[in-house]
C-alpha cells in the first residue's frame, strides 16, 4: 500500500519518559471516539489482550448517557504491580474529531498519541510523539459495506497499537475469537483489517518511544467480567428463582446475565424452573419481589437510584412486614436524572432509611467482583435470616466494567432459610407470627400452603400485634418497634465483617467502601513508599459491626474517603457513635469519574504530616505521576 509515514521524531528529539519510571506494562491508555461507532469491541480486544498476555489489566468505559453520537473515552490501566484505579493517560488514541483538539492537548508531556489521520491535523506540541494513521486507506479493501465500514474502522488502531506496543497478532485473534463467540468469519473479517494496520505499521513507521508489553504470568488463573455478571452468577449460586425489574442504566446488565445463568443452569426436562419478568415500572418490580418472597421464593430486583425512589413505599412495607428480597442498586450520579452514566456512592443515607418513618435496612458493599458473587448468594442466606429486604449497593464502575479476579469459591454453607416452621411445628409450638420467643427480635413465620389451620396469618403494612393482628395500641407499637430495633442489633453480628489492613506504625486511618479500595490502595502504596504508613478499614456493610469503633479508637485521626459530596458514611459514623464524632474527618468528593490514586492523596493530604511528623509539612503530591 503506497501510503507515505507521517512525520517521527528520531530517538534524539523524542519526548522524555515521564519520570524515570519504567513503562514496560506500566502505563494508561485512553482511546477516545464517539459513542455508537463500535469502539466497544476495539477497546475489549485490546483489554482481553493484554490479559492473555499475563499482564493485569483494567478497563473503564467512561461513556454518554445519549443513544449515539456524543464522545466517549475508555481508559486501559496496564500495571504489572496489580493497580487497577484509573490514573491520567500516557498513551492516547485520538479517533473523535469532535475531542481530538482537547484531547491532545491535555495528554500529558512524554505522552504518545495515535491519530486518524483523516482528521486533520491537532495541536502543535513538541513535547508528545504522535503517529497519524491513514484510517480510510488502510480499509479501502475491507470486505465489508456501508455502516459497518465505519464500525471496522477502529480495528486499524488495534492493529498500529499492537505493532506499537508488541501484541502478538495470534493473540489479538485469540481475543477477537473470544469476543465473537468463536464466529469465525467476523473474526477474521476484524483480523484483516488488524493485520493490515499491523504490516503497514511495520513499513511506514519508527517505533521510538518506550511504551510497550511483555509476557507475564500475572493472570494465570484468573478471570475477567463485570460486577454485573458476577452478581448475577451469585445470585443463581444462591437459589435465586424470581427476578422483577424495570429497566434502568446501569443496572438492566444484572437482569440480563441472570437471565442468561438462569436458561442454562436452571432449566429441568426442557422447562424452566425460574420467572425473569420485565414489569411495567419499578414499584411494579420490587412489588412482585415481595410477593415472591412473602410465598418462600428467593426473589431479587436490580436498578438504580432514582428507580429506588419509585419503590421507597414497598421497601418500607418489606420492612415492617418482615418479608424477605433482595434488591440491587447498582449507583450513579444524582441527584434527579444526574450523570446517568456516571459512577458515584451517593444512595448510602438514602438507602439506609429507605421508606417514611423508622426504617432501617442492612445494607451491602461490594468492592470486587469476588464479593459480588459472594454477596450475590449471601444476600439471600441475610433476608431470610432476618425476614427483611437486603440491598447490595455497587456502582456503575464495579457493575459495567469488566474486572480481573479470581475464580468464584462455591458457597461454602447450606442455604440458610431462617425461621420457617413446618406444619408439624405449628403443631408442637405454636404460632404468633411477631413474637420474640429467641430475643434476637427475629419472629417465626410460615409459608403459605403449610398444611395446618394454625398456620395461617395476615400480613400487612399497618399497626399490629405480635400475632399480627390489627392493632392501634400504643403498647404493640412501642414493642413491635422495640423488636425490630433488637433485629437490626442481630443483623450486627450476621452482617459480613469489615476488612482492616494495617501498617506498622500507622497514626492516620482510613475508612472506605465500595470501588474506592482500589484507588486507597495505590495511594496507601505511594505513602508507604514514602515512610507514611496508614491504617485501612474497608468497611463491607451496614449496620455497622464493633470492630469499625475499634478502629476509630486505635487512630488519632481517621479520613471517610467517599464517592459522594455530602460525606454520607461519616454522618452515618457520627450519627451512630457520637462520642468517636470529633476523630471523623470527611474525604468526600465526587465528580462522576472512578478515584484516582491522587484523588485520594488530595482528599488525604490537609491530614498528614510530613515524613518527619510534622503536622505543617505537605506529604502529599497532587501529579499523577507521583
Amino acid at each position: 500500500m503506497a501510503v507515505q509515514p507521517p512525520a517521527v521524531p528520531d530517538a534524539a528529539s523524542r519526548p522524555a519518559k515521564r519520570g524515570d519510571r519504567d513503562p514496560v506494562n506500566d502505563f494508561s491508555i485512553v482511546v477516545a471516539t464517539a459513542n455508537g461507532t463500535g469502539s466497544q469491541t476495539a477497546n475489549l480486544t485490546l483489554l482481553r489482550s493484554f490479559f492473555r498476555m499475563g499482564i493485569p489489566v483494567h478497563g473503564k468505559n467512561i461513556f454518554p448517557s445519549n443513544i449515539q453520537g456524543l464522545p466517549t473515552w475508555y481508559h486501559i490501566r496496564v500495571s504489572k504491580e496489580g493497580f487497577v484505579a484509573r490514573t491520567e493517560p500516557e498513551v492516547l488514541v485520538a479517533f473523535n474529531p469532535a475531542t481530538m483538539h482537547d484531547d491532545l492537548t491535555s495528554l500529558a508531556p512524554g505522552g504518545v498519541a495515535f491519530v486518524n489521520g483523516d482528521l486533520g491535523p491537532g495541536p502543535d506540541r513538541d513535547d508528545i510523539l504522535v503517529y497519524e494513521i491513514p484510517v480510510k486507506d488502510l480499509i479501502a479493501d475491507a470486505d465489508v459495506k456501508g455502516k459497518l465500514k465505519d464500525y471496522i474502522a477502529n480495528m486499524t488502531y488495534v492493529g498500529v497499537v499492537a505493532w506499537s506496543l508488541g501484541i502478538p497478532l495470534d493473540v489479538v485473534d485469540e481475543a477477537l475469537d473470544y469476543h465473537f463467540g468463536h464466529r469465525r468469519k467476523l473474526v477474521d473479517t476484524n483480523m484483516a483489517v488488524v493485520r493490515g494496520a499491523y504490516e503497514w505499521a511495520e513499513q511506514a513507521l519508527e517505533k521510538v518511544d518506550d511504551y510497550r508489553v511483555e509476557p507475564m504470568n500475572a493472570t494465570d488463573g484468573l478471570i475477567l467480567m463485570t460486577g454485573n455478571e458476577a452478581a448475577a452468577l451469585g445470585a443463581v449460586f444462591g437459589g435465586v428463582t424470581v427476578g422483577a425489574w424495570y429497566p434502568i442504566t446501569p443496572s438492566t446488565g444484572v437482569i440480563d446475565a441472570l437471565r442468561n445463568y438462569l436458561a442454562e443452569l436452571r432449566v429441568e426436562d426442557g422447562k424452566a424452573t425460574y420467572s425473569v419478568i420485565q414489569a411495567e415500572d419499578e414499584l411494579a418490580a420490587i412489588g412482585m419481589c415481595l410477593g415472591a418472597g412473602w410465598a418462600g421464593a428467593r426473589a431479587m430486583t436490580a436498578t438504580s437510584g432514582p428507580g429506588l425512589s419509585l419503590m421507597s413505599e414497598f421497601a418500607g412495607l418489606g420492612y415492617f412486614a418482615e418479608i424477605p428480597s433482595v434488591i440491587w442498586d447498582i449507583q450513579r450520579v444524582g441527584p434527579s436524572t444526574g450523570l446517568p452514566t456516571r459512577t458515584s456512592q451517593g444512595d448510602v443515607t438514602f438507602v439506609y432509611h429507605l421508606g417514611h418513618g423508622d426504617t432501617q435496612h442492612v445494607l451491602l458493599f461490594p468492592s470486587t467482583i469476588e464479593e459480588c458473587f459472594e454477596f450475590g448468594w449471601k444476600a439471600f442466606d441475610l433476608a431470610d435470616e432476618l425476614q427483611t429486604p437486603v440491598f447490595v449497593l455497587s456502582d456503575l464502575d464495579l457493575g459495567m466494567n469488566n474486572w480481573m479476579g479470581e475464580p468464584f469459591d462455591y458457597p461454602d454453607e447450606p442455604m440458610k432459610r431462617g425461621k420457617v416452621l413446618s406444619a408439624e411445628e405449628v403443631e408442637a409450638k405454636g404460632f404468633h407470627r411477631y413474637r420474640d420467643l429467641d430475643g434476637d427480635g427475629i419472629g417465626y413465620r410460615t409459608l403459605p400452603g403449610t398444611q395446618h389451620p394454625g398456620a395461617a396469618y395476615f400480613t400487612r403494612g399497618t399497626g399490629h400485634n405480635d400475632s399480627a393482628v390489627y392493632s392501634e395500641r400504643s403498647d404493640d407499637w412501642v414493642a413491635n418497634s422495640e423488636r425490630l430495633a433488637r433485629k437490626f442489633e442481630t443483623a450486627r453480628g450476621l452482617v459480613p465483617k469489615p476488612v482492616v489492613e494495617r501498617d506498622e506504625g500507622a497514626v492516620l486511618g482510613i475508612i472506605g467502601f465500595g470501588t474506592t479500595r482500589h484507588a486507597i490502595n495505590e495511594a496507601r502504596a505511594r505513602l508507604r513508599a514514602r515512610g507514611i504508613p496508614t491504617d485501612y478499614l474497608r468497611l463491607r456493610a451496614l449496620p455497622l459491626t464493633p470492630d469499625v469503633g475499634d478502629f476509630i479508637d486505635a487512630h488519632e485521626t481517621v479520613v471517610v474517603v467517599e464517592m459522594n459530596q455530602n460525606g454520607q458514611l461519616r454522618a452515618i459514623l457520627r450519627d451512630e457513635m457520637p462520642e468517636r464524632a470529633t476523630k471523623l474527618q470527611s474525604g468526600a468528593f465526587l465528580d462522576g469519574m472512578p478515584f484516582t490514586a491522587a484523588t485520594v492523596l488530595d482528599l488525604l493530604a490537609p491530614h498528614l504530616g510530613g515524613a518527619d511528623g510534622d503536622p505543617s509539612a505537605s506529604a502529599t503530591p497532587s501529579e499523577e505521576s507521583a
